[in-house]
């Protein structure tokens, strides 16, 4: 025989986890400064010019 299971209980607890791994999500997608973000962007501008600058034939 299975174990008596409190179905509140449950509920709860797998709300709790959905709700951790929404803010999981949220704490990636905005949890860095606006410094970070910009060096990011400047570093990726950099590499891709760079790139293009090391094209033997212009587009």
């Amino acid at each position: 025989m299975g174990d008596v299971v409190n179905l509140n209980r449950a509920r709860k607890r797998r709300e709790r986890a959905e709700k951790e791994a929404r803010a999981a999500e949220n704490r990636a997608k905005f949890g860095q400064p606006k410094a970070a973000r910009d060096k990011a962007k400047a570093l990726d501008e950099k590499a891709a010019k760079s790139l293009d600058g090391h094209k033997l034939t212009p587009d």
